[in-house]
């Protein structure tokens, strides 16, 4: 039976938001699905969507969605025969105390009657029995020729996401059909969410939504729902004594890092204050770090390692940036000040946040003009550029190497604060990096958000 593909928009409250292209695989997925069995993997950080996200893409199929959470195999067990019976209709007689056993009939079900299993939070087995993942691996190999089954599992964790099925040594490496990481919103899409809540927002409004969301869905509906539509009002929900986003930042890590998460902490708040390189960040923890920045960077996708534009691959001229906007906010404003939100003066927290935040905004806005750059440009490289003493920086340089076109902006808050001039001298510089490009200079300010 083929599959419609229908446009639907990732559900925020009572709309939904456009993840057209990722329904569209997912359909195409479930179309294939019903042909031979597909195991997919889709993985994203918390709050992201993904949940809501499956559960859309399978909305009028035969579906069942299964919850691993931290509790005894026998119990979780339990739960989930209940809700194989609510779901499915399918009869388990006795009690199922070990997964591989309910996994077996979930599978021979398939072979009579086709249908999707989603398992949400699928790293959370390791948990309860790390031998669950052989057991699939036997179980999926046993069954998936005779079975007509849509199989998707959904996880959070990327590092242990990534082992499961990206390690040779894994039971699992090897039995995927397909793979989806899932992004935050795109930027015309937070300015659309914005628009919808607050027709009259400004540029400041929308940089410091873009500030502390990232374009993550949760984090966008918190707010929003909130009535938190305008900067200061933003600001002082993030800060108030009851804000789900004071604590956030420990509850997203802490399970990831293990009883490392100490060191790492310590790492990526020196990354959020502006020490960005190896040897500043060595200096002040007192040892190598880099064996923790490449774990950080590779294992669990929190850091992106920055060169300049044009440096040679073997380059060491590295600037570490947490590549999570909330994160990156986090880790700069609320984890180095758990003492004042201990002593409930969140009001000095606001102040200190306020203090510095036309300088901090400032750095963001760079992001979200690349981000900008990115969706609304032809363009097949962006970044920027610094020279090796760390002068005649620019903030941003999109490249097409398909139209030899070259755009290279500077960045600022205040457009009167931008030199055309200097940015003139700063691309002179480089113009041997340029020869073959038609070199557009821009001036970005809040005016051009």
């Amino acid at each position: 039976m083929a599959v419609k593909i229908i446009v639907i928009k990732l559900l925020l409250k009572m709309k939904f938001y456009n993840r057209t292209q990722e329904l569209e695989v997912l359909a195409r997925t479930l179309e294939q699905s019903q042909k031979s069995s597909c195991f997919t993997v889709m993985v994203g950080r918390r709050r992201i969507g993904k949940t809501s996200l499956l559960l859309e893409s399978v909305k009028g199929q035969k579906y069942l969605y299964l919850f691993v959470s931290r509790k005894s195999e026998p119990l979780l067990c339990e739960q989930f025969q209940k809700d194989a019976t609510r779901a499915l209709g399918i009869q388990i007689f006795g009690s199922i105390t070990q997964f591989k056993d309910l996994f077996e009939q979930l599978l021979i079900f398939a072979t009579k009657e086709y249908y999707t299993l989603i398992i949400d939070e699928f790293q959370e087995f390791d948990n309860i029995n790390s031998s669950i993942f052989s057991d699939i691996q036997n179980l999926w190999d046993q069954y998936k020729g005779k079975a007509k089954i849509n199989f998707i599992a959904s996880g959070s964790i990327y590092s242990m996401m990534m082992k499961i099925f990206e390690n040779r040594k894994e039971p699992l490496f090897g039995r995927l059909t397909s793979k989806m990481i899932l992004k935050p919103f795109a930027v015309s899409v937070i300015k659309e969410i914005l628009n919808d809540y607050n027709p009259k927002y400004t540029s400041e409004d929308l940089l410091c939504l873009y500030m502390l969301t990232g374009g993550v869905p949760k984090y966008l509906d918190l707010l929003m729902e909130a009535g938190a539509v305008t900067k200061d009002k933003m600001l002082d929900m993030v800060t108030s004594p009851d804000s789900p986003f004071l604590g956030e930042g420990k509850d997203l890590l802490v399970s990831e890092f293990g009883k490392e998460y100490g060191t790492y902490f310590s790492i990526m708040q020196l990354i959020a204050s502006g020490k960005t390189t190896q040897s500043e960040i060595d200096s002040i923890i007192e040892k190598n770090t880099g064996a923790y920045l490449v774990n950080l960077e590779k294992e669990y996708s929190l850091i992106i390692r920055n060169k300049p534009m044009f440096s040679k691959p073997e380059s060491r001229k590295n600037r570490w940036i947490l590549n999570d906007n909330y994160l990156r906010f986090w880790f700069r404003f609320i984890f180095p000040n758990q003492s004042l939100i201990e002593m409930g003066k969140n009001e000095l927290l606001r102040e200190y946040i306020d203090k510095n935040y036309e300088q901090y905004s400032g750095l963001i806005l760079e992001k979200y003009f690349q981000a900008k750059t990115v969706e609304e440009e032809r363009v097949t490289m962006i970044g920027s550029y610094w020279d090796s003493k760390g002068l005649n920086e620019i903030d941003l340089i999109a490249l097409n190497d398909l139209d030899k076109t070259a755009i290279i902006a500077e960045v600022k808050r205040n457009p009167k604060k931008i030199d055309l001039n200097l940015l003139q001298t700063k691309v002179d510089s480089i113009k041997k990096e340029l020869l073959k490009y038609k070199v557009q200079l821009k001036s970005l300010s809040l005016e051009d958000m």
